[in-house]
């Protein structure tokens, strides 16, 4: 049985909910660094959204735990670097990571896909300079060092080494008779291209693999416009043509000795000594013996570090290397240098990327989209008020005043989401409060409709606001349960956009209950203890006529075989 009207106490509800209020935007006001508004996604604020697509060497699709694996490790190193609200998700073979705000740049060096590996230099070779804006072209190899720490031999490079077998040097080749500057240029394109898949490269007769090899290194033109970055192939187990040295010197390499996976730390620091940034690299257990071993067998010889089929740096061995501590080295620059070793600690992707795709969203288009998003919020805010006025009267004032109480809580949680986990509002998270407008106004409607029936069963407001509760609650709570398990559901299920509709509308179905628990129950409660004539008019609040008993009993005895009605 329902408990009688007194025993509720109003006043204690609502000063609960106006100590949260005020706790909430002590919170918003007086903590973090940030506006007291929400992080607004990339359709609202502007920003970018970087296409990453997988690149398979021998042709194929790319394994769907390889792209998870990449898709986790890009998501670390974005939390690594402090890039906030950005998402990371996977589309079909593709990796999309959409940044918001200004921070479009760091969003593209995310494409640095950091697929270290160190290989043994068969052989190296200046090209024809490529011009450059800033840096002018240089000649021989690259003044690069990998050393153990300060107390061991370091390394010196080598002097430039023609090719062994290559057939001399590459330079660009020919323009044939007829042959436009377009049209030479797409052939060139197309020539490096194909090289990667040179059966003799990618088969198992090393022999085969060996003249190839040195074909294709003959072959090669490092021109960034015309050198493809897959050149030859990037399988671990197969020799390997590419390019350093800003594209002044091209290398032929040995299989890969030593993944990048085995990389524990990396850190940038500047060598005073030498005057120069590098980048510090620590090994795991197995990578450090590996490294020792080969730079114990292979002194006064080239290793190669190469980064997404780029040398970085191919210095010479001067002695043996333990403890599995080493540098990388290559006329880096304070950013290059942090950038390289942000993304090798936060690890070597398992496939290879390439950019297909950098869009940059203006804020004036995140901007009207916000203004549309808000123009429809206001105008269901104000097609409920109409309806409540109309329907519900005085009833209608306390709808109207538990939506505003309602939005002051969301609005709250959400700065605070975005200040504490980085959450942002986008468009889909603005349809999902839209919706949640009307799952509130539907705990108001199954509340006040209640109260009707009580009414019509001949009680007064005041014994009906209980009895009427009583029975709401039960249907609020489970139509609230399902909305809320519908948006878990999905949030759990779906990726992208999605996720912030199913979050906001699951978020908002939470904070409905506490709103009508706290604010709408209370003082409807309050307004049916009013000695008011006016307030406590059933009539008046939008909820009908009391029935005269009298006139229930004398309609009872007018049905024939209906006795002893008892008073309602």
């Amino acid at each position: 049985m329902a408990a009688p009207a007194g025993h509720l106490r109003p006043g204690r509800y609502l000063a609960f909910f106006a100590l949260i209020v005020v706790a909430l935007y002590a919170l918003v006001f007086f903590t973090g660094s940030g506006k007291p508004t929400p992080k607004l996604g990339i359709d609202l604020q502007g920003g970018t959204r970087v296409t990453l697509t997988a690149r398979n060497p021998d042709g194929g699709d790319p394994p769907r735990e390889s792209l998870e694996q990449a898709r986790s490790i890009i998501e670390r190193r974005v939390n690594g670097i402090g890039v906030s609200g950005t998402e990371v998700v996977l589309d079909g073979s593709n990796v999309v990571i959409t940044v918001p705000g200004e921070q479009g740049d760091q969003a593209k060096n995310l494409g640095k896909t950091a697929k270290l590996g160190f290989r043994k230099v068969v052989t190296s070779q200046p090209v024809t300079p490529v011009q450059q804006p800033s840096t002018p072209p240089a000649s021989g190899a690259p003044s690069s060092a990998p050393s153990a720490p300060p107390a061991s031999p370091g390394a010196s490079a080598p002097p430039s080494s023609p090719a062994n077998g290559g057939g001399g040097a590459a330079g660009a080749p020919q323009q044939q008779p007829g042959e436009n500057s377009d049209e030479k240029t797409k052939r060139e394109i197309e020539e490096a291209r194909n090289l990667r898949q040179n059966p003799d490269l990618l088969s198992t007769d090393q022999a085969k693999q060996a003249a190839a090899a040195e074909k294709a290194f003959a072959a090669l033109n490092c021109d960034p416009k015309i050198a493809d970055p897959l050149v030859g192939n990037d399988l671990t187990d197969k020799p390997l043509v590419a390019c350093g040295d800003k594209n002044t010197m091209k290398y032929l390499l040995e299989p890969e000795f030593l993944p990048g996976t085995e990389i524990s730390d990396a850190s940038s620091i500047y060598d005073t000594q030498n005057s120069q940034w590098v980048v510090n690299l620590n090994f795991k257990g197995e990578g450090s013996r590996i490294w020792g071993d080969f730079t114990s067998k292979n002194v006064q010889k080239q290793a190669a570090f190469v980064l997404d089929t780029q040398v970085v740096s191919a210095p010479t061995i001067q002695a043996a290397i333990l403890g599995g501590q080493t540098q990388i080295t290559g006329r880096f620059s304070q950013t290059e240098a942090k950038d390289l070793a942000d993304v090798l600690k936060y690890g070597s992707l398992p496939l290879s990327f390439e950019s297909s795709d950098a869009t940059t969203v203006s804020a004036t288009l995140g901007l009207a989209s916000l203004q549309a998003g808000l123009i429809a919020g206001g105008i269901g805010l104000l097609a409920v008020f109409i309806y409540c006025m109309f329907y519900y009267r005085l009833l209608g004032l306390l709808t109207i005043l538990s939506l505003g109480l309602s939005f002051a809580i969301v609005y709250g949680v959400l700065v605070l989401l975005g200040r504490w986990i980085g959450y942002t509002l986008d468009l889909a998270g603005v349809a999902g409060l839209i919706i949640a407008i009307g799952i509130t106004a539907d705990s108001f409607v199954i509340y006040f409709e209640r109260l009707k029936d009580e009414i019509r069963e001949g009680r007064t407001f005041r014994s009906a606001v209980p009895r009427g509760w009583s029975r709401a609650q039960r249907t609020i709570l489970a139509a609230d349960a399902v909305s809320f398990l519908a948006a878990a559901i999905l949030y759990l299920l779906a990726v992208g956009d999605v996720k912030g509709f199913a979050f906001t509308l699951g978020m908002s179905t939470v904070l409905d209950l506490v709103v009508v628990y706290l604010v709408t129950h209370p003082l409807v409660a309050m307004v049916s203890r009013s000695k008011s004539k006016f307030l406590s008019n059933p009539k008046n609040l939008g909820l009908g006529a009391v029935q005269e008993v009298g006139s229930d009993r004398k309609a009872a005895r007018a049905v024939p075989g209906r006795t002893n009605v008892k008073e309602a």
